[in-house]
């Protein structure tokens, strides 16, 4: 697989890659015209700030798995342009948290006690320690908007120096909050009012964008405002005015609407604003933890394997992810038996769990159950748009969940409609990772989900599923497996037989032929290409 890197990222990361065999290009002058040649054949591109991934590279990028940042932010990258083009979008949001965090506590204390200016009037030759008179954080109210993973470190760190914590995130709870020590204000402005500091940890978005400006500077009056999140969020001219007006105190920021920071900006003319060129991820930990964390998520695009850091696909934590993970393939494996087996328009998809698994986030095993339902209608699918698919298309789409299930400790269900007509197929896990297909229709089967499957409805009678051998080995298909189910002596049974190569069309004309059989469905599944070939 080739991966362009087209900003600088640890060598760390690069070695990842390159050792588990893929071919890295580094191209970090690349734009416009040059980026889409140079992206054409990519099969991953790993970027941080500086490039622009918009509609027009996923256009040039027909190969493209996935655009890995590293870092946090991703307003660079146009995920609803990914989504579209089933492209994994994922970034390294643990990588750099503690870098981010220490600076904006080191922004802080700079802005709070005047540290680069009293430098700079140092190292031009004056003493001007009667000029400075800092202000304690000590018993003081820090303003945190947005709680996220460097709000929460940053108010660990500043609750440790006697800070008071008041949060305004409308995307957390009450007792989040109260787990911090923080009392969780609704209204933006109530939150400002209440603080001493404020400092800002929220992604830029077309919510955020512009979201401090005049009126809500004007509620921090006396404090100070901190912004080491992303550019935009600020109105920095508001702020240059507010800060020189002696409406605030000071502020400190190291991102900016535009980077680099224009000369001309009024930032730059205000002594008690302390500016730095977005540092917040330059220390030499975080830029190894994100080059690697990036390739990781690159190397798991390029497996099929579930990224963690992916922002346009269900994620599951870390920590619930081996849980949940054998029940991936069933579910998937679930959905394309169930669409072949349908063989119409697809109208409607339920996804039902049903035991031990009804206890799990499984929203990434629905996505992977759409991903099999439609990848035999041949769409290209993967399970980051396979839920975009679905809404396009107008797809129903229902998950269920109860603990209560009768013959196994999991179960995974995949019901595909069609107007009045429905197939169910249900499987589940014996001995921890074995995947089987236990129910189809509502016959109990016992069948191997793998290769090349010829599912046959026929009259329960002798001599039925002697014709479907003898029928199968004139044509030189072998029999792996097969695995029978009937509703009632003497009426329809239905048989999956698992085979070492696919059924020539000859053969299944031969046995619809018979009246005994009423239905022959051939199906494939992952590992056909290889057993034929065995």
């Amino acid at each position: 697989m080739k991966v362009l890197v087209t900003d600088p990222i640890a060598d760390a990361g690069l070695d990842r890659l390159r050792d588990a065999g893929h071919e890295v290009v580094t191209d970090y002058e690349s734009e416009g015209d040059d980026l889409l040649d140079a992206v054409a054949d990519a099969n991953a591109l790993i970027v941080r700030s500086g490039t622009d991934v918009n509609e027009a590279v996923f256009e040039a990028a027909s190969d493209l798995v996935i655009v890995g940042r590293a870092g946090i932010g991703v307003d660079n990258i146009d995920i609803e342009a990914a989504t579209d083009h089933g492209v994994i979008v994922a970034n390294a949001p643990e990588g750099n948290v503690r870098a981010a965090a220490e600076h904006t506590v080191a922004m802080t204390f700079a802005v709070a006690r005047s540290i680069p200016q009293a430098h700079g009037r140092l190292v031009g030759g004056e003493w001007a320690k009667g000029e400075f008179l800092g202000t304690e954080v000590n018993n003081k109210t820090l303003t945190i908007v947005g709680l996220g993973r460097v709000g929460q470190e940053v108010a660990k760190r500043l609750d440790s120096l006697g800070m008071d914590l008041v949060v305004y995130d409308p995307y957390i709870s009450e007792e989040r909050a109260d787990r911090m020590g923080a009392e969780l204000v609704e209204d933006l402005h109530d939150a400002l009012a209440a603080g001493d500091f404020a400092t800002i940890h929220t992604p830029l978005l077309p919510e955020t964008e512009g979201m401090i400006g005049e009126a809500e500077l004007a509620q921090l009056e006396g404090g100070y405002l901190i912004n080491c999140a992303r550019g935009g969020i600020v109105d920095e001219d508001a702020l240059a005015e507010a800060v020189d007006d002696g409406v605030l105190a000071g502020a400190a920021l190291d991102s900016f609407a535009e980077e680099p920071l224009p000369q001309d900006s009024p930032l730059l003319d205000v002594e008690e604003i302390v500016v730095t060129p977005h540092l917040g991820a330059s220390t030499e930990a975080a830029q190894e933890n994100v080059a690697v964390d990036t390739a990781e998520a690159v190397l798991a695009a390029f497996d099929d394997e579930p990224v963690l850091t992916a922002l346009n696909a269900p994620s599951v934590d870390e920590s619930a992810f081996p849980r949940i993970e054998p029940y991936i393939n069933v579910a998937e494996t679930a959905g394309k038996v169930a669409a072949q087996l349908l063989d119409g328009r697809i109208t409607e998809v339920e996804a039902t769990y049903e035991g031990d698994i009804a206890a799990e986030d499984v929203d990434l095993v629905t996505a992977s159950a759409l991903k099999g339902v439609f990848e035999p209608l041949e769409w290209q699918v993967n399970a980051v748009n396979a839920p975009r698919l679905a809404e396009e298309r107008g797809i129903e789409v229902t998950e269920s969940k109860t603990r209560q299930t009768d013959d196994f400790q999991s179960l995974v269900r995949v019901t595909v409609r069609n107007g009045d007509d429905e197939i169910a197929v249900e499987g589940t896990l014996f001995a921890g990772e074995d995947a089987r297909i236990v129910r189809i229709d509502g016959f109990r089967v016992d069948a191997v989900p793998y290769g090349h499957m010829l599912v046959a409805r026929n009259t329960d009678e002798p001599g039925v599923i002697g014709l479907i051998g003898t029928v199968l080995g004139d044509h030189d298909v072998n029999i792996a497996g097969m695995f029978n189910g009937r509703e009632t002596q003497g009426g329809e049974a239905l048989t999956v037989y698992n085979l070492d190569s696919a059924v020539p069309d000859a053969a299944i004309e031969e046995l619809l032929a018979d009246d005994r059989v009423v239905e022959i469905t051939e199906i494939t599944l992952d590992g056909a290409d290889e057993r034929a070939d065995e």
